[in-house]
């Protein structure tokens, strides 16, 4: 394996981090003060669209898109994990350079699935970051973490389809931009487990679709982009919207959940590392016991187990990024999974080791962190919890294990 980085990938490095420094870190602070300002929090803030058109203006767009067919840059998982890794470390800059979720995991359903009319209707403005988009599966009644136990209904009904269903944790949902979702129900509940699932676009505006409320983070509502919980009401859908036929809602699913998993991981990775330049920073700065904080023997720990934990996680994320790219996503999914794990688990330890090191300014609102902790905590969560992820390495152990030579007894 070989994860050095290509000079395509260094340029790309360069420039985003350039483009950091100059334009995003910058607008940060302003990001969050027009949205406090604004009458309607769920209104994106101009500071947002300004950041948007300089980037477009800088060829930095679109990044994740692999292929060059739909104005993507052409790069492999492998290249886009040190660029991802870069916005990540913002919790504006996804969007910023249009890389954002769910819009990445969506334009990539929509391009490898959609017909040409899907496409040009909803990729095409996606892609332009006109719009934004929404993925409505998860439901309140079941355990979602298992997609199979998804009750929500799509019956077909003459030329088109009437969805009937309740879904939360919809991220997205109260931006005014957002105008498409893909929404995931039963066609077939008396099919085989995994052909009972499809997934049909919902235009926001359709009749019957009701944002009934915002789900808070800890506190936190994320505006303007935000989490809500939707009614889904006898709403009515051309024939059409249907993504690749009845039944093959599962099979998209996983398609669109390993690169939407591994973008996650990339983008803690940049949030771990931001929060140990703060704890760096901080212990430099502050004096107790007569000695800076960089001099007291459990900071200096910290220190050392956070830059050691990142780059495990790196490394790992890098793997299974490779791994993707040469055996595909199936063959890849125990790394995947293994990473799924690491990965926020790291970024929440790292971050907590930096709340500590800045005391009561940890969990205030001052350095970003708890708002960052918040947000990386969902993601053990977020494309399913830690807990089927670590079933699903230890099934996969336990078939590829063979018995060979055990220890002997001593």
């Amino acid at each position: 394996m070989d994860f050095s980085y290509s000079q395509k990938v260094e340029d790309y490095r360069a420039r985003l981090a350039g483009f950091m420094d100059e334009v995003v870190y910058p607008n940060e602070r302003a990001f969050f003060e027009q949205v406090e300002a604004s009458e309607d929090r769920w209104v994106v803030p101009p500071v947002m669209e300004e950041m948007k058109a300089k980037a477009r203006a800088k060829g930095l767009w679109n990044l994740f898109m692999p292929g060059a067919e739909h104005g993507g840059a052409g790069l492999s998982n492998l290249e886009y994990a040190p660029l991802c890794e870069i916005m990540g470390r913002s919790p504006v800059a996804p969007e910023v350079f249009n890389c954002s979720a769910p819009d990445t995991g969506n334009m990539e359903v929509l391009a490898r699935y959609g017909s040409p009319a899907q496409q040009e209707a909803w990729l095409t403005p996606l892609l332009a970051g006109e719009i934004r988009s929404a993925f409505a599966m998860t439901e309140p009644a079941v355990a979602s973490s298992d997609a199979t136990n998804i009750e929500a209904r799509i019956e077909r009904d003459g030329d088109g389809y009437v969805l009937n269903g309740r879904k939360w944790w919809i991220t997205g949902a109260g931006d005014k931009r957002c105008k498409i979702f893909i929404f995931m129900g039963k066609t077939d509940p008396g099919a085989e487990r995994h052909k009972q699932q499809s997934m049909i676009l919902v235009p926001r505006d359709t009749p019957g679709v009701t944002l009934l409320r915002p789900l808070s983070v800890y506190g936190y509502d994320h505006a303007p982009h935000g989490h809500f919980e939707i009614d889904f009401t006898d709403v009515r859908v051309p024939a059409e919207n249907m993504l690749l036929g009845e039944g093959r809602g599962f099979e998209i699913a996983q398609g669109r959940l390993g690169p939407g998993r591994i973008h996650h991981c990339m983008r803690l990775i940049g949030v771990a590392e931001r929060s140990l330049e703060a704890i760096c920073a901080r212990a430099k700065d502050r004096t107790a016991f007569g000695k800076t904080l960089a001099e007291q023997g459990v900071v200096v720990d910290a220190i050392a187990r956070s830059r050691i934990e990142i780059e495990q996680a790196r490394l790992l994320t890098l793997k299974a990024a490779d791994m993707m790219d040469k055996v595909g996503n199936k063959a890849a999914r125990a790394e995947i999974a293994m990473i799924k794990v690491v990965a926020p688990n790291m970024a929440l330890d790292v971050i907590d080791r930096a709340v500590q090191v800045h005391g009561g300014g940890g969990v205030a609102q001052d350095f970003g962190l708890a708002y960052a902790w918040a947000h990386s905590r969902t993601l053990r969560l977020a494309d399913g919890p830690d807990e089927v992820h670590r079933a699903a390495i230890a099934k996969g152990e336990l078939r590829k294990q063979t018995p060979r030579w055990l220890y002997a007894a001593g």
